[in-house]
């Protein structure tokens, strides 16, 4: 049985740990408050760009542009968006089985693509090179704020090679921000970029000038929006994991709360425990003087 001593030690242990954990709860929650506000503001100018680029390329077509073009899938490319830090619970590791399970179909195929990786964040990096899937490169430490561009290096790379022919496809792996308690992985195609359906109700693309031409305007558009595309992912992932993080850490602090309870009902245990042998010591050790 521990001592005293010990169980004292181990309740001063994880009182402090209790501490700790509360903290790093409490800066997660206010940097989730401006992650979620960032991720907020920049969905409805990225869904407005999208619906734009559907009613330009449903001028031009679909094959005026390379970033349109889509070709027979020989290689591909994965983007994956992890996080640079732990104590986010099982956000990284979801994001990681979907990237898995997506390998795991595509080699099922009759043509099974060559995949290659491009990984943002450490800790998808460090698990899919110990899953021996290849990696072309990798981009870290965006930061807790991260800005339009540090995305800048990501999309050139991605870009330049889906037009250089060194992949045919590349996909997007990041985890959605759904609420506080929900992150949901997510497998999003980059390129080729599909040009969306116009929705039922709108209005004709006729009523549309484009200037100097559709072209010219499409081919300013594209590579904007792939940036865009590419941010936005990167905006999902970091409020999912501001969200992990802070639920994560809350989940500590209470464990550490109910340890330290239960810890304290077995040092009463032993206190009360010792204090009643020291009692009957001291009682049969005068029993037997007066005898």
């Amino acid at each position: 049985m521990a001592s005293l001593k010990d169980i004292r030690g181990r309740i001063g242990s994880v009182r402090n740990i209790a501490q700790i954990t509360r903290a790093m709860e409490m800066v997660a929650a206010s940097r989730m408050k401006r992650a979620q506000d960032a991720i907020i503001a920049a969905r409805p100018y990225s869904d407005r760009m999208r619906d734009v680029l559907g009613r330009v390329s449903a001028v031009v077509g679909e094959e005026v542009h390379p970033l349109l073009a889509r070709r027979p899938v020989r290689r591909m490319g994965l983007v994956v968006i992890t996080t640079d830090r732990g104590l986010v619970g099982a956000l990284n590791a979801n994001a990681i089985r979907a990237v898995l399970r997506l390998v795991a179909e595509l080699a099922e195929g009759p043509e099974a693509p060559e995949i290659e990786l491009i990984t943002v964040g450490r800790k998808g990096r460090d698990a899919l090179r110990r899953s021996g899937l290849p990696i072309a490169a990798h981009f870290a430490q965006l930061g807790t704020r991260p800005a339009f561009g540090d995305v800048t290096a990501l999309t050139r790379l991605v870009v330049d090679d889906f037009l250089s022919g060194r992949y045919d496809q590349i996909d997007l792996v990041y985890s959605s921000f759904v609420s506080t308690l929900v992150q949901r992985p997510e497998v999003h195609r980059l390129l080729p970029i599909a040009s969306p359906a116009q929705e039922s109700g709108e209005e004709e693309n006729d009523e549309y000038l484009f200037e100097p031409s559709p072209e010219a305007v499409l081919s300013h558009l594209l590579p904007h929006y792939v940036a865009v595309d590419v941010y936005r992912a990167v905006l999902e992932n970091n409020a999912s994991e501001q969200s992990a993080q802070m639920i994560a850490m809350r989940n500590a602090t209470d464990n550490a709360h109910e340890l330290i309870g239960d810890l304290t009902l077995v040092y009463n245990k032993t206190r009360q425990a010792t204090i009643t042998r020291e009692m009957i010591e001291i009682a049969s050790g005068a029993e037997a003087l007066a005898g």
